[in-house]
């Protein structure tokens, strides 16, 4: 699993960034003390390294070794949004079901050691935007030649948190046939003197350090023995009593049994039940069938457990939705379902794709593994062999407080927009830029022909991405977006940003104000007609006369003149204008030559983002990039010509996407590591 490409950017980063990959074997250095190197997500060993000296790009740790204070890349790698609350809404079919099968993702979003802190340069990402259907997210990777135990990086786990879904870090223990030592697995179980796990206590503290969720635990090392299993079954035990007390949960996987063996079992039975009942969770591996599954699930109830607390393992990384799974054995259509889903790997959705893939290509595959082949969670095809999780599993939505803001970011593009000009033409990934994003896609209601509804990248307000409605619209059609629980005052407005491209329409909001009266069923919208202009145009509408709580959002669109290809390139419900104060103490913390590294101190109040720009000799501004955390690395940068010292602007971005006023700092353009660096109000 060593790393191919280490390129490492901001968001929406200047063409001229290029990577610098870091090779030291050890990392001691202190934040104020850093380089200016770049940041990835951070992997460990237990303890004990490898014999030998690490690839190129890779960097060996020690978990027990590791601090918070001692660490140079904790600003870049924490995440800066918390784990949204999330309610369900009456289901879009009438055979989605809440309260009953949860989904899992165990997701490798790059190699071990080539996980960027801050997304990097390139559009072909796997973007994961289905959260509604999701549960739990496990941050796969772990390899005997970089790190066993691999963190989450800040980006996958602001867009999880926004949409109300956790993440956990991952303890891989290989198979000995990929290198695996029994050793490392001796060394997460050591006890100290007083009988107590520390690598218990440094997992939890890194989550927290981190503000993730917990640990999957994955051991599969063979040649243990009992006493190897006993301490194994008191570490997780520890672990899980020390995650708990910090709100974190533990899952363990189905590999190694109480007699300290490796043994799948594809169930739930005497030799993994103590290793389940010391967790939150359990993984049950792919070898299950439908029989162990029933049996399971009774076991897990008569344990006093949810039998949902068992992931039924699908392994999707090969086929993705051509898999031939046995659907009635978890979330049978007729009865009630029976455990819940773990898919291994679904980024099958990016990576079975050709390397011309283009983010369209990417959304239209995963969207499909997603809702099914219709395309339309209201109305799944019940002839489709693949049951996408919108067939059997309800959406969930975070959307319940006002201001509430969209521009369909999904933390990918071919370019960078702001105000529907191109700020970058670079392309970019940064999960923690993606929005709050419709759970429902993409429900349409017509009598007539439906349209083609997509996340399209040719042009947006802002970020990287608009939604495109593209078809005849023979008929009036209703395009759900938003599942809410809003409030409304006298004050309340919604404001939509759109521009038609092709053919002519009028647009209304669709508001409810009440839940659908039974599952399947649209919403009671109310309409309220939108004023139409030339290009982007941004229309506020008072929500006069209603009254209550918003519990649903759309529009109605109209054709005109057709056929029709309009974009929404934003929404925002708001009672007021809502402008966030500045950031503070704008530092360079390291720098290399034209690499940077910068931080500052947090903006108070509600903060969505940062944005950074280069302010240049001719009073222009240069978009670099945006993050969700109060540091970033830039490298590429060159002077100007006859620019003897650079400026740099940092402003805060509320929710509403309005900016603080800009603190700036300044560096002189020499190759000389650790420049002092001079803030600016």
């Amino acid at each position: 699993m060593n790393p191919s490409r280490r390129t490492v950017l901001i968001a929406a980063t200047a063409a001229a960034f290029l990577p610098t990959p870091a090779t030291a074997a050890t990392r001691k250095a202190t934040p104020a003390t850093a380089t200016a190197t770049p940041p990835y997500a951070a992997y460990f060993y237990p303890d004990s390294f490898p014999s030998g000296s690490p690839g190129t790009g890779i960097t060996w740790r020690s978990l027990k070794t590791w601090t918070a204070a001692g660490d140079p890349d904790l600003a870049f790698n924490a995440a800066s949004v918390p784990l949204a609350t999330r309610f369900t809404p009456t289901p879009a079919n009438t055979t989605a079901r809440s309260g009953q099968a949860r989904i899992q993702s165990l997701v490798s979003f790059g190699p071990t050691s080539g996980n960027p802190s801050q997304g990097s340069a390139t559009a072909d990402y796997y973007a994961l935007t289905h959260w509604a259907y999701l549960d739990e997210l496990v941050f796969w990777g772990g390899s005997a030649g970089e790190g066993l135990i691999l963190a989450p990086n800040a980006p996958i786990v602001d867009a999880a948190h926004r949409h109300g879904v956790p993440v956990l870090g991952n303890i891989f223990l290989p198979p000995t046939a990929y290198g695996g030592q029994l050793q490392w697995t001796r060394d997460l179980v050591q006890t100290d003197a007083a009988g107590h796990y520390p690598l218990a206590a440094q997992l939890v503290a890194l989550a927290a350090a981190y503000g993730f969720d917990g640990w999957f635990v994955n051991a599969e090392t063979g040649g243990g023995n009992t006493a190897l299993g006993t301490a194994m079954l008191g570490f997780v035990t520890e672990l899980k009593s020390l995650a708990a007390a910090q709100g974190q949960r533990v899952t363990w996987y189905d590999a190694m049994t109480v007699g300290g063996t490796v043994s799948w079992q594809g169930a739930l039975n005497s030799q993994n039940q103590a290793f389940f009942q010391a967790a939150d969770d359990m993984f049950v591996d792919f070898r299950w069938s439908a029989s162990t599954l029933a049996s399971s699930g009774t076991k897990a109830v008569r344990l006093g457990r949810s039998r949902y607390e068992l992931w039924a393992g699908v392994d999707v990384e090969s086929n993705g939705s051509n898999t031939s799974v046995n659907w009635d054995a978890m979330v049978p259509s007729g009865a009630a379902h029976i455990t819940s889903v773990g898919f291994y790997r679904p980024e099958w959705t990016r990576n079975h794709l050709p390397a011309s893939r283009t983010p369209g290509d990417f959304h239209a595959a995963d969207d499909r593994f997603w809702t099914g082949r219709s395309l339309d969670p209201s109305r799944p095809d019940g002839t489709d062999p693949w049951r996408a999780p919108a067939v059997s599993v309800a959406d969930r939505s975070t959307v319940t407080a006002v201001p509430f803001a969209s521009v369909f970011n999904t933390g990918h593009g071919l370019r960078w927009y702001e105000d529907g000009e191109v700020a970058s033409d670079t392309p970019w990934n940064h999960l923690g830029l993606q929005d709050r994003l419709p759970s429902r896609r993409w429900a349409v209601r017509t009598s007539g022909t439906r349209p083609a509804v997509t996340f399209d990248f040719a042009a947006a307000w802002r970020g990287g991405s608009s939604v495109l409605v593209d078809g005849a619209l023979d008929r009036p059609a209703v395009l759900d977006l938003y599942a809410t629980r809003l409030p409304i005052t006298a004050q309340t407005v919604v404001e939509l940003t759109y521009r038609t491209d092709a053919g002519s329409v009028d647009v209304e909001l669709a508001v409810a104000t009440a839940e659908p009266g039974s599952a399947g069923t649209a919403p009671p919208y109310t309409y309220v007609p939108v004023d139409s202009g030339d290009g982007w145009s941004t229309a506020t509408v008072p929500l006069t006369g209603l009254s209550g709580t918003v519990h649903a959002l759309g529009v109605r669109l109209t054709a005109t003149e057709g056929p029709v290809r309009w974009r929404l390139g934003a929404i925002a419900v708001r009672q007021g204008a809502d402008t966030p104060a500045a950031p503070a103490d704008p530092r360079i913390t390291a720098a290399d030559g034209g690499t940077l590294r910068l931080a500052w101190d947090a903006a108070p109040g509600a903060v969505r983002q940062y944005t950074l720009h280069r302010l240049l000799p001719d009073g222009t501004r240069r978009f670099l990039g945006a993050t969700g955390q109060r540091a970033c690395f830039l490298t590429g940068l060159q002077p100007e010509q006859g620019e003897t010292t650079g400026r740099f602007e940092v402003r805060a971005v509320g929710e509403l996407y309005t900016s603080s006023d800009p603190v700036t700092v300044s560096h002189t353009w020499e190759p000389v590591t650790n420049k002092r660096s001079t803030p600016h109000a």
